[in-house]
């Protein structure tokens, strides 16, 4: 089948780590040439997309523009936007989601703030976390960025974003509101920018519980390569296969 519209992850899938999967490469290529709609999907909000564009430039070889990059952090300000709350937020996360959400127009507030947003944060403090409780214990709309329990690292699998959410919720006892993969609100918004319908779009990526489980969960086909977290011996034993699966972007057939 040909798909009008392509959803795609980036570690796992495009890259890994700081080595280029030369086969991303060239499957973006690919779409470029054909003029194929496509957007980078991810969890990382760490990164603005103006950073990952120039990062797949100058490290990768591979020519795109912010606009193909739709993060977890655009994704909750989308989402904070149109829940219409208030303007002032309580965050715990790196640099990048402050001050893309602080751009948005939110204001800091660590006493009374309308949203607490909880993400990756390298600099996790317990003073951060009491913070985040009790504006969650005052009212605040409790929201994590992305589910992500672990990262992949050259050392291994280290805390993710979801383990810090965790954290919070379990001394508020209140449940996040998640956006990242692969929850519905990041892939409706997703496919909203990308502007095709799902019957005619596709999900790529590596990861069978985020950005397979993604497609799945939000009635889109989906093409698993196992290039990165999900393992080709794992793919017998999945619950819900993929609609696709190979082992190098190569295989994919895009007529």
């Amino acid at each position: 089948m040909k798909y009008k519209g392509y959803l795609i992850d980036l570690d796992g899938t495009i890259y890994k780590g700081t080595e280029l999967i030369p086969a991303g490469k060239r499957f973006i290529e690919k779409l470029q040439q054909t003029g194929t709609p496509f957007l980078f999907v991810t969890n990382n909000t760490t990164k603005s997309p103006q950073t990952v564009a120039k990062r797949l430039q100058n490290e990768f070889g591979i020519y795109v523009t912010p606009e193909t990059v739709y993060t977890a952090t655009l994704a909750t300000i989308d989402y904070m936007n149109e829940l219409n709350h208030g303007k002032s937020v309580y965050i715990i996360g790196e640099y990048g989601l402050k001050q893309a959400i602080f751009d948005a127009g939110f204001v800091y507030d660590e006493a009374a703030p309308d949203y607490v947003v909880v993400g990756l944060d390298s600099d996790l403090t317990y003073e951060k976390v009491v913070k985040a409780t009790l504006a969650i214990q005052r009212g605040a709309t409790f929201i994590g960025t992305n589910p992500d329990l672990n990262i992949p690292t050259e050392r291994g699998l280290l805390p993710g974003a979801g383990s810090v959410v965790r954290f919070v919720e379990a001394t508020t006892q209140v449940e996040p509101i998640y956006i990242g993969k692969p929850k519905a609100i990041i892939m409706n918004k997703a496919m909203a920018v990308l502007g095709t319908s799902r019957d005619e779009t596709i999900m790529v990526g590596d990861n069978y519980l985020t950005d397979i489980t993604a497609g799945i969960k939000n009635d889109i086909d989906t093409l698993l390569v196992t290039t990165g977290f999900t393992k080709p011996e794992e793919v017998k034993n999945l619950h819900v296969p993929p609609t696709y699966v190979v082992s190098s972007l190569d295989e994919w057939d895009f007529a």
